[in-house]
């Protein structure tokens, strides 16, 4: 339920829009596990404004010499959003932010200051005449350096209600046209957000005021209590790509606006977000920092738009509307094909052999049906290439014809060179050496000469799947042939002897299929496939 706004008087909360104040290069970058140089900041940052983020946070310029020169860089570069550097309340911080944003084409200087009594008595140690004074002469002078200022109650939702209307009131008159409530610590519930935002604005009729909520998500509650701050009048969110920030994260800027467009005649407020944009803001922020995105993340995740159960599946394939509520277009993504596994049935496996190619009658489908399901008993994951195995009779997890008799590879400066060689069931031989710019790329040119089978790399990673002394990698590949696309995965306590035997697998997997394809006639393979 909307809260009562009764009794308030119109402000710029009544406007259509809601403003997205993105701090993924501020809060989100300060977390562990997710720096970044200056270079990837402004990728981010040139990244952010095609989004069409309306504010974005670029760093805390007295932090640091490198936070400094990063926040001038992106100012000076990205002219769309209006650039913004936080400041705490002193002389020295407000100084040195107004530098870093002289060449913005927009500027804004955020405020911040705690107001809790927690925060006033163990970490401040001041009064809230202190506090209140030192905001007032905080904001008047970085409104005599900027044309924007912005002003954060830290701890706003641990605050005295009174004296939280208080220091904003104060600070509206001194010059800050935006006004932040945090959950700094992500404490609050939704109807406790909605309340303070009702509250605040009651207090506060200042038409040219804008509330803004910035929640943290040490409860899960991030962007519920966004929204329930959106619902209950604030038209600025600060919010990450990803939910990345402190400790359990901020506000995923991805699910906000998402939700702001998919439940629109509820909340009747749009942003200036190209939605379309999401999935790859997301994954280059996931390339930049080396932390991927979970795979049932809201939105974005590789999940996000996948159905493995039977009962979901056939009622996509009736309708996408019974289990989708959002296409996977509108926040940029392919059209993610239903994901075959254990859960799934007949229906699914059928359209899925169907868009391969093959067309088996409902006694050969029965069969597949079987041999698949005693696939998906042995596998975590189902690829196109091993349904299309299944089809030709082969089994996916069959050893292909040839093996790895030797390998050697070595690199020095950055070039790598790799010699092997393969043994065919044949009983012949093949022997080959190359070199390339790191050792998998020697791996594959080496691999693909001795097998006489050109792969095109598209995806590679390795992970441990065993710690301690017999610590193991595993090396997951996928790589393009002839058109299609075709996965490899080999674990050994050799990571390059694991790379090795993941190419060596595909190469086998298409070999494999060729010679099905060339000992059963077209005719047969229609029908029974």
């Amino acid at each position: 339920m909307k809260p009562d706004t009764a009794g308030t008087k119109p402000t710029q909360a009544d406007e259509p829009r809601v403003r997205i104040f993105d701090t993924t290069l501020r809060d989100g970058e300060q977390a562990p596990g997710f720096a970044l140089d200056r270079k990837a900041k402004l990728r981010i940052a040139q990244s952010l404004e095609t989004l069409g983020v309306d504010v974005m946070e670029a760093g805390f310029p007295q932090a640091s010499e490198e936070d400094f020169a990063a926040v001038r860089e992106i100012a000076r570069q990205v002219r769309q959003s209006t650039i913004c550097a936080l400041a705490r309340c002193q002389r020295g911080d407000i100084e040195r932010a107004a530098q870093a944003l002289e060449g913005a084409q927009r500027g804004r200087i955020h405020l911040f200051l705690s107001t809790s009594p927690l925060h006033r008595e163990h970490k401040l140690n001041m009064s809230r005449a202190q506090v209140l004074d030192a905001a007032v002469a905080a904001v008047t002078r970085a409104r005599g350096l900027c044309d924007e200022v912005e002003f954060s109650a830290e701890d706003a939702l641990r605050t005295e209600p009174q004296f939280l209307a208080e220091v904003f009131a104060a600070v509206a008159v001194a010059g800050a046209g935006t006004l932040n409530a945090p959950d700094t610590v992500g404490y609050a519930t939704p109807s406790e957000v909605a309340s303070l935002f009702t509250y605040l604005r009651k207090c506060i009729p200042d038409e040219s005021v804008v509330f803004s909520a910035h929640c943290h998500d040490d409860l899960g509650l991030a962007v519920a209590n966004t929204l329930a701050a959106v619902g209950a009048g604030a038209r600025q969110v600060e919010c990450t790509i990803n939910g990345i920030g402190e400790r359990a994260g901020n506000a995923a800027l991805e699910e906000i606006v998402m939700a702001l467009r998919v439940r629109a005649p509820y909340f009747g407020l749009a942003t200036r977000i190209d939605t379309r944009r999401l999935h790859a803001t997301s994954r280059l922020l996931g390339e930049l920092t080396r932390q991927p995105v979970p795979r049932n993340k809201a939105i974005v995740g590789a999940n996000a738009f996948a159905h493995e159960s039977g009962i979901h599946q056939h009622g996509v394939l009736r309708h996408r509307g019974t289990y989708e509520i959002m296409r996977p277009q509108d926040v940029g993504a392919d059209d993610a094909p239903l994901v075959l596994g254990r859960h799934s049935g007949r229906h699914a496996l059928r359209q899925r052999l169907a868009a391969l190619g093959h067309t088996p009658d409902d006694a050969a489908l029965d069969g597949l049906f079987e041999r698949f399901k005693a696939l998906t008993a042995r596998r975590s994951e189902i690829h196109d290439e091993d349904l299309a195995a299944l089809a030709l009779g082969l089994d996916p997890d069959a050893p292909g014809p040839w093996s790895i008799a030797h390998l050697h590879s070595a690199s020095l400066l950055g070039s790598a060179s790799a010699s092997v060689r393969l043994k065919h069931e044949d009983g012949r031989t093949a022997a080959e050496a190359a070199i390339g710019e790191g050792p998998v790329d020697a791996l594959l040119r080496a691999i693909e000469r001795a097998s006489a089978c050109a792969l095109e790399l598209t995806g590679f990673q390795l992970r441990a799947i065993r710690s301690g002394s017999g610590a193991q990698g595993e090396a997951r590949l996928t790589a393009e042939h002839d058109g299609r696309t075709w996965h490899g995965r080999a674990a050994s306590t050799d990571i390059v002897e694991a790379t090795a035997r993941a190419v060596l697998s595909i190469v086998n997997r298409i070999a494999r299929e060729a010679e099905a394809r060339r000992a059963s006639p077209p005719a047969v393979q229609g029908a029974t496939a």
